[in-house]
């Protein structure tokens, strides 16, 4: 069983505290729009018997939390705080109860110009973060206090400044893009009966609840957590399991408050990381240049660069977003370059490479389904060094080209950078889907799909860690 180079007393005593399966929502409603029935996953993706919103998407220890809360009908609801994490496999920890309070029906405020919807919904609770609660990502679960409420979840990161040997970055500028509150309002609707829309002219605000994903699965009980549980529970909970040193934080303070970096040795950009901002990518390539190492177990990492906006309701720094444009750089941080849909096998080239170490696996073995459902590729970069240790074909073979030299094909890459630390680029949105299976976690099988947990990606993870711990330039 793989384990941590050097396991965290932080982390190992908090997943020694009790746990619960009951963070889970159990009893869900949404409404069912007539007008979203031409396109099944547009269909029923808002909650407004009870939903909610928070006042910012990380905070740390003392600082306050706002919970903006509707329902309809009127009625009073509960909070229920919960750590997500591994906690004996259960998945998360209860850490407070809040309420009951009222709440009733709020407005869905018009759309502007350029879609843009933001909610000004007055706070029904609030709480200050206490100080003994280690960072992580927090849902907050809303039940309607009845019986058999219905329920749905807002969902926020507990950061931490202390140093650290791990970072994980949350993805949630990807989950905003993809959140179609109240209806069909995502960055990627633009007022037309298209289902996809790339281009310009269109904002997202965290002003307004998660809609229910509907992305590429049909996901209920995942109702207001943007996309955390579906994509990157399963690498928190693989973490904390193995006692990694690992703290939290949300892609916007990676914009806002990129001296977090200083306190990390490794950075991780997990699952579907689509979206930074240019000041974030050159926040990390200075962090990388100053020794940080980076991993990325994701796919379509780093490939539309966004523009952010104050507020229109609070003034709140970067509360909304518009894409300006794609990467057409990533490759000089990542090693690969960022790419939409495609499918494929993990196909080993280098099976003498330290990553393989302990797999006993063989130059063209394949470990089946791990690409998808958005990946890394050629061309690469041109880092000194730069190794691929995993290239195999992706289906479908052609599509409409991102870029004119699109090869459509799947590549993992590592590079040693001139301070020692390291690269390490899987190209895979599904990676963290091998390393765990935590309770209430729906695997993302759409054409193809991950086959469940698979030792030689755990192994795979912990050689790629532990090296970058070990050869850490920064000793924190």
């Amino acid at each position: 069983m793989p384990v941590a180079a050097a396991q965290s007393p932080r982390v190992t005593e908090e997943n020694r505290k009790p746990g619960t399966v009951e963070w889970q929502l159990q009893h869900t409603r949404f409404d069912d729009a007539i007008t979203m029935a031409s396109y099944p996953l547009n269909r029923r993706v808002r909650s407004s018997v009870i939903e909610g919103y928070v006042s910012r998407t990380s905070y740390a220890a003392g600082e306050r939390v706002d919970f903006m809360v509707s329902m309809k009908p009127a009625a009073k609801f509960v909070i229920d705080i919960y750590r997500m994490g591994y906690y004996g496999g259960t998945g998360g920890r209860h850490m407070q109860r809040l309420g009951p309070f009222a709440a009733e029906e709020e407005k869905i405020p018009m759309m502007t110009v350029e879609r843009l919807r933001e909610c000004n919904w007055p706070s029904r609770a609030s709480l200050t973060i206490p100080k003994d609660w280690p960072s992580g990502v927090y849902l907050g679960k809303l039940t309607r206090d009845e019986w058999m409420g219905a329920q749905s979840y807002v969902v926020f990161v507990v950061k931490d400044r202390r140093p650290a040997d791990l970072l994980f970055q949350v993805s949630d500028l990807t989950w905003q893009a993809y959140n179609k509150w109240p209806a069909k309002d995502s960055l990627y609707d633009d007022g037309t009966a298209e289902v996809w829309y790339t281009g310009p002219n269109v904002r997202v605000s965290f002003d307004r609840p998660y809609a229910k994903y509907c992305q590429v699965i049909d996901a209920p009980l995942s109702a207001g957590s943007g996309s955390f549980l579906l994509w990157e529970h399963p690498l928190a909970f693989w973490l904390e399991q193995h006692g990694y040193d690992v703290t939290y934080c949300s892609n916007i303070d990676m914009h806002l408050e990129p001296d977090l970096l200083k306190s990390a040795k490794v950075l991780l950009s997990v699952a579907h990381d689509e979206y930074w901002s240019r000041d974030m990518f050159n926040n990390i390539v200075r962090a990388r240049d100053e020794g940080l190492s980076i991993a990325f177990l994701s796919g379509n990492a780093v490939n539309g660069e966004v523009v952010f906006y104050d507020s229109g309701v609070t003034g709140a720094p970067c509360r909304a977003y518009a894409r300006r444009q794609p990467f057409r750089d990533e490759r000089t941080l990542m090693g690969a370059s960022t790419y939409g849909s495609g499918y494929g096998d993990w196909i080993v080239t280098r099976p003498e490479h330290w990553v393989y170490e302990g797999t006993s696996l063989k130059a063209n073995d394949k470990i089946p389904a791990v690409i998808g459902w958005e990946f890394h590729g050629p061309p690469l970069g041109d880092q000194p060094g730069l190794e691929v240790v995993a290239e195999g074909p992706i289906f479908p073979p052609t599509r409409p080209a991102r870029r004119p030299h699109d090869q459509r094909r799947h590549a993992a890459t590592v590079y040693r950078c001139p301070k020692g630390n390291w690269v390490f680029n899987a190209g895979t949105i599904w990676w963290p889907e091998h390393l765990s299976c935590p309770p209430g976690h729906i695997p993302a099988r759409t054409y193809m799909g991950p086959m469940g947990v698979n030792p030689h990606i755990q192994r795979i993870t912990t050689n790629v860690l532990n090296r970058m711990l070990k050869d850490a330039p920064r000793r924190g």
